[in-house]
This record gives C-alpha cells, sequence and structure tokens, in this order.
C-alpha cells in the first residue's frame, strides 16, 4: 500500500526543503513539521521570487498553497 504524503514529508523533518507555490515563488528552510492539510513549518526560512531573495526566518506556509516539495537530500529510510 503507498505511503500517504504526510508520512513522506515527516520523514524530511529536519532536513532543508525547497517549497514551490502557487505564484511561482520558491521558499527554502529547514522543515520542522507538517500537519495533515500539509501545512509546513520551515527554520531559517528563504524566499526566492524572480532576481530577488530575502531571508524570512521562521515561516509556516498553508498546504493549499504548495506546488511542489523539493528535498534535495532525499527521505531517510522508514524506521530512522
Amino acid at each position: 500500500m503507498p505511503e500517504s504524503p504526510l508520512v513522506i514529508v515527516e520523514r524530511l523533518v529536519d532536513q532543508r526543503v525547497v517549497l514551490r507555490l502557487k505564484d511561482d515563488r520558491e521558499i527554502e528552510g529547514k522543515l520542522l513539521g507538517a500537519d495533515e492539510h500539509l501545512n509546513v513549518v520551515l527554520d531559517d526560512a528563504t524566499e526566492k521570487a524572480a532576481d530577488v531573495s530575502r531571508h524570512l526566518g521562521r515561516v509556516v506556509v498553508r498546504g493549499s498553497n504548495i506546488v511542489a516539495l523539493f528535498a534535495p537530500t532525499g527521505a531517510r529510510p522508514r524506521g530512522r
């Protein structure tokens, strides 16, 4: 049986991830957690839009605004 998206995202906690948002912005930061709606909390986040980049710090991103989540280092194997 396939894993739910939340289970996959939870394996990425404490890793750096990149979120692509509906408005073509990208937010990169350390994933602190997610809930059942895939709202996520990032720490040490940086927003990148067009040619502009700015530091945001700790942010909560509403799951309905997220188009894709990238984990450059990949998810940890199950059970770790």
